[in-house]
């Protein structure tokens, strides 16, 4: 049976620093295409190698106007090409081609109407309505700078009330720059916009979908570990269980799943864990209780990076005893994912500070002397949950919330003992359990109890209690990179302070985070 190429076709995003790169790349994909991001000032030569079949501009928070600004390497000129510049990728483009770009006198941020005043493939056919006669687009914007001359060989083919060239086009070359920001949901035909230069306009086939990203990746497995053995360490998180699934489908009974028991997982998470490998997918778990181990390296410790140091070195070790046991063994498997991947890059090049460190991407192989397997390096969250109900794994699992790497010893602030971990596990559970009852659990993104190490002072049976404080936290966001405050039911709250001050003992008083990322994370530490 031949397989589609899933990369066969394939669409390069280039980053000037938007908020919204990953936002643009994750369109593209929904479409049906493969596409990866690079910086501005990639290699040449890698960019000529990856030889896209169109490429996206993206936004910036810089100027064209003032200093020395981020500019388009001339490869992607001579690729030869159709190019679609977004917001700054619209201004940079008119700038080296021959246009000139000046600093707004108004700036535009938020909703616009968009007037639609030429003919143009990337438009033609789409309206939200319209503008004295002419169809009429609701859209998103985000700019200082504006284009007031387009470049030799473009037309202007859209305006703002405030923006005379909102968006223009060189039909010949297939060339286009939009003022606004076509892949952010408040641009009610964004979608359209990219699924008209994707698939029409760079003419690409859509075959990046879950079912045949799943055929190709295990196919890809098999030949890349056939006769080897391989080292999988779960989390419980939806990214290992997909690892698991796709390597028990390549490679059978030589993959060796360890199941580290930190004791910082959510209540009952073991079990359910072991049960869904064994039973489902057939798995030999090998589980390790290392929940005494993990404690007393935790204990008298309070900054959350040396904590997550810790929790990541104790895995290093816990894994490097477990991997003697396995003969012929060469590899390690990770849930790497390709949000990680861009992170760390950007981490690493000084492009990006580090808000905290990833546990997936590190050091891990070169400690153990084993060849790293990371199947879904290429793949966005939202494409690893599409690939887990293709290989049929349940629902409940593959749509959980996520959890982090060094599990509750983040989200017990401050030291972190036992007699915390039990408090948290509990209120933790209730918390879920109400939001599943009211049907909120799959309506917010993520949500999760925190353990305050500060006590409060309330009434519990008629008695004083001087007792712990609790934290609840949802929030609503499609990439994770920027959230909002999930407005819950007034009731819901109420039912689940109610139950936790009355079900968990030690607890007098729930409180409920109302920050947005940004300017706060969504976890605590």
């Amino acid at each position: 049976m031949t397989h589609p190429d899933i990369h066969a076709d394939r669409v390069l995003v280039l980053d000037f620093g938007s908020q919204y790169t990953q936002l643009i790349a994750r369109r593209v994909r929904e479409i049906g295409v493969y596409c990866e991001i690079f910086p501005w000032d990639e290699d040449p030569k890698r960019i000529g190698a990856f030889a896209p079949r169109g490429v996206i501009l993206s936004g910036g928070p810089q100027s064209t106007v003032a200093g020395e600004s981020p500019s388009i390497p001339e490869i992607v000129f001579a690729l030869g090409v159709p190019i679609l510049g977004i917001c700054y990728g619209m201004q940079q483009l008119a700038k080296q081609l021959g246009g000139r770009t000046e600093v707004g006198v108004v700036r535009e941020f938020g909703y616009a109407r968009l007037i639609v005043s030429a003919a143009s493939r990337l438009f033609d056919g789409l309206a939200d309505g319209e503008h004295e006669g002419l169809p009429a687009l609701d859209v998103w914007m985000s700019h200082g700078d504006r284009v007031i001359d387009p470049p030799p060989g473009f037309a202007v083919v859209a305006k703002t009330q405030d923006l005379p060239i909102a968006a223009i086009a060189d039909e010949r070359r297939a060339w286009y720059g939009v003022q606004f920001h076509p892949e952010v949901a408040h641009t009610r035909q964004g979608l359209a916009i990219l699924r008209r230069f994707v698939l029409e306009i760079c003419g690409l086939k859509p075959s990046w979908t879950a079912a045949n990203i799943a055929e190709a990746l295990i196919e890809r497995l098999k030949a890349e570990l056939a006769g080897e053995e391989v080292l999988l360490g779960l989390s419980g998180g939806v990214d290992s269980t997909v690892v698991a699934a796709l390597l028990a489908r390549a490679i059978g009974r030589r993959l060796h799943p360890v199941f580290v028991d930190t004791g910082l997982l959510r209540r009952g998470e073991s079990a359910q864990v072991l049960a869904l490998m064994r039973e489902q997918l057939g798995l030999e778990v090998r589980c390790v209780d290392a929940r005494e181990r993990f404690f007393a390296a935790l204990r008298g410790v309070s900054d959350p990076e040396e904590k997550r140091r810790i929790v990541g070195r104790l895995f290093i070790e816990v894994f490097e005893e477990e991997s003697k046991k396995i003969k012929n063994l060469r590899y390690l498997a990770q849930g790497t994912i390709y949000p990680d991947v861009i992170e760390s890059a950007r981490a690493r090049t000084g492009k990006a500070e580090v808000i905290k460190t990833h546990h997936n991407v590190g050091g891990l192989p070169e400690r153990m002397n084993l060849k790293l397997v990371e199947p879904l390096r290429e793949l966005f969250k939202d494409e690893v949950r599409k690939l887990g109900l293709a290989l049929g794994l349940p629902k409940e699992i593959v749509f959980r919330h996520p959890f982090p790497g060094p599990g509750l010893a983040v989200r017990v602030l401050g030291e972190v003992r036992p007699e915390y971990v039990e408090i948290l596990q509990a209120a933790d559970a209730i918390f879920l359990e109400v939001l599943r009852r009211h049907g909120y659990y799959d309506r917010v993104a993520q949500a999760f109890a925190v353990f305050l190490p500060v006590r409060s002072v309330g009434v519990v049976g008629d008695c004083r209690a001087y007792e712990w404080v609790i934290a609840l936290r949802a929030v609503e966001t499609s990439d994770f990179m920027t959230a909002r405050w999930a407005m819950l039911p007034p009731e819901l709250l109420a039912e689940a302070s109610r139950r936790i001050v009355n079900e968990v003992r030690g607890v007098s008083r729930v409180v409920y985070d109302i920050s947005d990322k940004p300017p706060a994370t969504i976890e605590w530490e």
